[in-house]
């Protein structure tokens, strides 16, 4: 398999106050890879560091230590051509909120003249109009129903197609798709799903599937990375994760999602009040959760190791002696 993206003990710790503030290791010695091709979902609850580790791919963020790797090149040692390619050619983006990526004040077309004006300039009046209508159109689009209409006067749905349209244009080796249908109603998200698996298998681009939900990450992924409190627990082949449970945070994500068989009843229990408090684990994250930690959970991190063939797991109860 030929490596498109590789990150190697990736940590990102952000500082908290001026004086006397505290550290928060957001993202903490993160490794996996992405093949060429490849869908590779990162799935975990909110603050678990996934958005983080997608705006460290993209270069919005520096990584405090560790390597972020493009087809064997750290992408931190880019001179500025290599870089403009990196945006150009190699990486796009579709975040969670499409309203927030379209100014207000501009038609919805702009974003298509930024991509021709920084990296298409070369492309004639005539082409360049073929080339968004044949973009929009391969998304599910009529460019005559959403070209020169402003953001508020579309669909989240469609403002969502008109972004993946975008990226169609320079057809990327890498689509980070950060929570890209979290706000979008269920029937859209499916196909906006299937959008991203025929733009895989159209020109062949890896894709990072940012999600908590894992529904929508077993749909579409090769691969899965499961992450707690910024530390992978959990990575392997989709099949086996989802059918082989191993660690305890993803059999709790799995036993979440609710069964539409059962309707919830309301059982009169009042919340438990407790003082809280910021702590940090030196062991497993997710130790104060499961019900199966012991004493070395809470000690020292516990080493990924390989269970089966392609499926991994960093939790103490696979771990001999």
């Amino acid at each position: 398999m030929v490596l498109v993206l590789e990150l190697e003990h990736v940590t990102k710790v952000f500082t908290s106050g001026l004086f006397g503030g505290y550290e928060v290791r957001a993202v903490d010695d993160v490794s996996f890879e992405v093949g060429e091709g490849e869908i590779v979902s990162l799935i975990g609850e909110s603050g678990s560091g996934k958005t983080t580790i997608g705006k460290l791919i993209l270069r919005l963020l520096k990584p405090t230590s560790g390597r972020i790797l493009f087809r064997g090149e750290d992408i931190w040692s880019f001179d500025r051509e290599k870089l403009r390619r990196y945006y150009y050619k190699n990486v796009q983006a579709v975040f969670q909120d499409p309203f927030a990526s379209f100014n207000p004040l501009h038609k919805v077309d702009r974003v298509f003249d930024l991509v021709f004006r920084n990296f298409l300039r070369g492309v004639a009046p005539g082409e360049r109009e073929e080339l968004i209508k044949r973009s929009l159109e391969s998304v599910g689009l009529n460019p005559g129903e959403v070209l020169g209409k402003y953001p508020h006067q579309l669909s989240g749905g469609q403002l969502q197609r008109i972004l993946i349209a975008r990226a169609l244009l320079v057809e990327p080796s890498l689509l980070i798709a950060d929570e890209a249908v979290s706000m979008l109603d269920a029937s859209t998200r499916i196909d906006i799903l299937n959008l991203l698996g025929e733009f895989r298998d159209k020109f062949g681009t890896s894709v990072i599937f940012i999600t908590h939900d894992l529904a929508l990450g077993y749909y579409i992924s090769d691969k899965i990375v499961i992450m707690y409190r910024g530390r992978i627990v959990e990575w392997g082949d989709a099949e086996r994760v989802f059918g082989n449970p191993l660690h305890p945070y993803t059999r709790m994500l799995l036993e979440s999602v609710p069964d539409l068989s059962v309707r919830w009843e309301f059982k009169g229990i009042e919340p438990e009040r407790e003082e809280e408090r910021v702590y940090e684990i030196k062991g497993c994250r997710f130790a104060p959760r499961c019900p199966y930690a012991r004493k070395e959970c809470y000690e020292k991190p516990p080493q990924t190791i390989e269970i089966e063939k392609n499926h991994h797991v960093a939790c103490y109860l696979y771990l001999k002696g």
